[in-house]
């Protein structure tokens, strides 16, 4: 680190500019002062000059010399000379030998007389006596001088140590700063290298970088976290494709090899049209996902009825249902609207998703339901079954896209209908939870607008009362 780089901190401008601030206000300051303490000082000379002089004037003719000569040998240090002069500039007594002509009287004036140690500056006053003579009489301004002089140098002096200790403090301050923008840079070039896993230095404190700091850490997570998910999407991608194209492949190939009939041909051609439409129902469902997830269409909200929509799956669902030998019922069924600001189609498909996992997963004799809660500012919808359900440890990771449970690794499918169940409960700022010991339980709740909101709920909680444990 150079003294260039630090001149070149914001933090080493900033000392500098306050520094220049505080001098220039240090300055108006100590101005202030000299002018009032240096004024006041002057008019206290001038004042005694004018009392001392009205009071010698009084006196005339010899006993006016004779005054003046005792205030002369009373101030041998000649610290207040006085003299009286006739009207030519004659000096007649005292120790005041010249005086400027002509003089205008009653008004201080400052004049220059030789000294042992050179010129002495004396603040004066002249008074005219009625007999025409002229006294002077003044004050030794050395004193007041010496105090200017000492006022200014302290002056200075100040002035150069603020000086000194401003860029002295700047100068810190910038080390500082350049020290933690050095760790910071550091930092991002390993993030920007591939090392995803590198964080901002955080030495703690709450200053505005460190808010800064923490907020680009916490945004680091989640692009580590995203990058993972990424990584573990295409990893899935390529695992559930590898299979029907390989199918694909194969049959084509075998057909091929053996030089089949027409009969044969069709049939691998048809063969080869079904594991197609499998892959393609694949990138379908993928592109709607990411549709949902890029929230354009929460722009088109209108009032949604939740009972309406669940009672459409219900119907759509209910031959199917009875044909498994699977109960599919709807609690309450019969209860006032239950409204929501939503798209109606996908809160459609939402529950229609979970409809169907809930009647693939659950045995013949067994039961779907469907659940309404209509209380306070939270309408929402759970559909429980009697089915393996989900274990509690991958519940969390069955919401990512092509993570399946082992109880469902041999039933079709492609593991993306959770996940677009997850993308349509984000989309509407729902909460969404997985639960249930005997079969599962899948509920979506309004109120869960912060990302990665979860709640628990029980299946008593969750009826006409507001849900307990919301949080």
């Amino acid at each position: 680190m150079t003294l260039i780089d630090v001149v070149r901190t914001t933090s080493f401008r900033v000392g500098v500019l306050f520094l220049a601030v505080f001098g220039i206000a240090s300055a108006v300051l100590f101005g202030l002062i000299y002018w009032q303490t240096a004024g006041y000082m002057g008019r206290g000379i001038d004042d005694w000059l004018r009392r001392e002089s009205t009071g010698i004037i009084r006196q005339e003719g010899a006993a006016l010399l004779a005054l003046v000569e005792q205030r002369v040998t009373r101030d041998p240090q000649r610290r207040r000379p006085v003299g009286v002069f006739d009207a030519s500039g004659e000096v007649l007594a005292g120790n005041l030998w010249q005086v400027p002509m002509p003089v205008r009287p009653d008004e201080p004036f400052v004049i220059s007389t030789p000294g042992a140690e050179g010129p002495t500056d004396l603040r004066a006053i002249a008074r005219t006596t009625s007999d025409g003579r002229i006294l002077v009489l003044s004050w030794d301004v050395h004193d007041l001088t010496e105090f200017e002089e000492l006022l200014t140098n302290a002056m200075i002096t100040g002035g150069l140590l603020i000086l000194v200790i401003g860029l002295g403090g700047s100068i810190i301050l910038g080390t500082a700063a350049s020290r933690r923008v050095d760790g910071v840079t550091r930092a991002i070039q390993r993030i920007v290298e591939g090392d995803l896993s590198q964080r901002l230095p955080d030495r703690g404190g709450h200053d505005d970088v460190m808010r800064l700091i923490r907020v680009v850490n916490l945004m680091l997570d989640d692009i580590q976290h995203l990058m993972h998910e990424v990584k573990g999407v295409c990893d899935n991608i390529a695992h559930d494709l590898r299979t029907p194209l390989t199918r694909l492949l194969a049959g084509l190939e075998r057909v091929r090899r053996r030089g089949a009939s027409v009969d044969e041909y069709g049939a691998a051609v048809d063969h080869a049209v079904n594991e197609l439409s499998s892959v393609l129902l694949t990138f379908s469902a993928m592109l709607r996902i990411s549709e949902i997830e890029d929230g354009a269409r929460r722009g088109g909200f209108v009032p949604v009825d939740l009972r309406r929509i669940a009672e459409d799956v219900a119907d759509y669902y209910g031959p199917a249902a009875e044909e498994a030998g699977t109960k599919l019922s709807i609690r309450p069924i019969a209860s006032a609207p239950v409204p929501m600001q939503g798209d109606p189609s996908l809160l459609f498909e939402a529950v229609n998703n979970l409809v169907e996992n809930a009647l693939k997963f659950t045995p013949p004799g067994g039961q779907v339901t469907v659940t309404l809660s209509e209380a306070g500012k939270h309408p929402g919808i759970r559909v429980a079954d009697t089915g393996p359900g989900i274990p509690a440890e991958i519940r969390e990771q069955v919401l990512k896209r092509f993570v399946r449970g082992e109880a469902s690794r041999h039933t079709p499918g492609n593991g993306l209908g959770l996940s677009m169940v997850a993308a349509v409960a984000r989309l509407h700022g729902m909460a969404l939870t997985i639960d249930g010991d005997a079969g599962c339980i899948v509920t979506l709740l309004t109120g869960g607008a912060t990302p990665g909101f979860r709640c628990r709920l029980t299946g008593a909680a969750f009826g006409h009362a507001v849900p307990a444990g919301v949080q």
